[in-house]
């Protein structure tokens, strides 16, 4: 293989590497975003004045969130200054395989110039045409010297080209290298911030264990709140479930004892797309984060003490919309205490409940559309925290929401 071509081959590999790379750069630098503006976010609602009734369960709650969101930051941070410098290095290689195709260009031009001039020295181009024997050799002799000297023009373009192509591959080099260094040192101011937030976390920490008994009825009592709302909830749904066989005439034994929708054809197409569409459902906000996962775990500020959840809790920023994760029919519209405004929406067999909302923009029978509005996430007057609990179940069973959204 000669020269030129392997110099190519390394040049394309080097080229689609670097694009691959470019494009996991752009990623991790749109998750870098969402992190600081979420960092952003935590940090003005733990120093505004207006919710001083905020308990230290809430701001050691919302301060751990912080941390972790500090810690998810370095982890991309770095991963970005990893890439940075495998792209680096990259560039340094692609430049110095142009280096090696301009010299050979290089090379090939100034023996095509000495061959031309040797040429020249010897037969005059109009000595060369018409020593032909006949017209058909004048003509190719003609057509020879005219692919020479394209030829000769296609080097010199080939070298002019791949000279500007070093400049600018310089110049990305450089820049490429100080954005490496600004990370750099982003990553060093941020791992001293996590430090004095650990110190914080540990004097908050070392406050709630003086106190802990008290926190632990706060925790008891919240848990006790949740459990009652879960069971109204599904009071709710066992209700609907009741109603819509009945309008599909299927006979109804007892008041609140039904647990299986009655499914018509089209009841039946929305469950499977729903189903279908496991691990790809949008989330029921537009930018949010999971403060609260679904299942028994252990309660985020006192790790000793287990606490249950019946779906998961999305904390997003105040005056964010809640919306539908999937086409269906607005089943029920609730005022439950301690839950602020519930929406129920059913998809076939299955039902998604949103929950902590305020300012419904939807009504009970509605069809509603994937990623349609629903209403708007309210903040909680005490704490400022703006959180939805996000429910799913399929009948009266319920789902992990982790399953089924996408990325949760």
């Amino acid at each position: 293989m000669r020269v030129k071509e392997l110099i190519y081959i390394l040049i394309l590999f080097v080229s689609v590497s670097g694009f691959c790379q470019s494009t996991k750069q752009e990623q991790l630098e749109k998750q870098r975003k969402v992190l600081l503006e979420q960092i952003k976010q935590m940090q003005q609602l733990l120093e505004d004045t207006k919710f001083k009734q905020r308990s230290v369960l809430d701001e050691v709650e919302t301060l751990s969130s912080k941390i972790n969101t500090r810690e998810n930051l370095i982890k991309i941070t770095n991963q970005q200054v990893n890439l940075l410098t495998r792209e680096v290095n990259a560039n340094l290689k692609k430049m110095e395989a142009y280096r090696e195709e301009v010299k050979v260009l290089k090379e090939d031009y100034a023996k095509m110039v000495v061959k031309s001039y040797k040429s020249k020295s010897h037969k005059s181009r109009i000595m060369f045409l018409l020593s032909s024997a006949d017209f058909a050799q004048a003509y190719k002799r003609l057509q020879y010297m005219k692919q020479y000297n394209e030829h000769r023009k296609s080097q010199a373009d080939q070298i002019q080209t791949r000279s500007e192509e070093l400049q600018k591959l310089n110049k990305s080099l450089v820049d490429r290298k100080k954005e490496k260094q600004a990370l750099i040192e982003e990553n060093r101011n941020t791992q001293e911030r996590l430090k004095e937030e650990k110190k914080q976390q540990q004097v908050l920490m070392s406050s709630i264990k003086k106190k802990e008994s008290t926190y632990k009825e706060q925790i008891k009592k919240k848990q006790q709140e949740a459990s009652a709302i879960d069971k109204a909830i599904e009071k709710l749904i066992r209700e609907a479930i009741a109603k819509a066989n009945k309008k599909a005439g299927k006979k109804v034994t007892k008041k609140g004892s039904a647990t299986t929708f009655s499914l018509t054809p089209e009841d039946k197409k929305l469950a499977d797309g729903f189903t279908a569409n496991k691990g790809k459902l949008p989330w029921p906000v537009g930018t949010g984060r999971l403060t609260k996962k679904f299942g028994r775990q252990p309660h985020p500020t006192l790790p000793n003490i287990q606490i249950n959840s019946s779906g998961v809790e999305i904390e997003t920023k105040q005056g964010e919309k809640a919306r539908a994760i999937f086409e269906g029919e607005v089943m029920a519209i609730q005022k439950l205490k301690g839950a602020g405004r519930l929406v129920q929406i059913r998809h076939g067999n299955f039902i998604t409940v949103y929950y902590n909302l305020e300012n419904i923009t939807v009504t009970e029978g509605q069809k509603v559309s994937t990623k349609q509005t629903i209403g708007q996430v309210r903040v909680n007057p005490t704490n400022g925290r703006a959180i939805m609990k996000f429910l799913i179940y399929q009948n009266t069973t319920k789902q992990n929401p982790q399953s089924w959204i996408f990325k949760m």
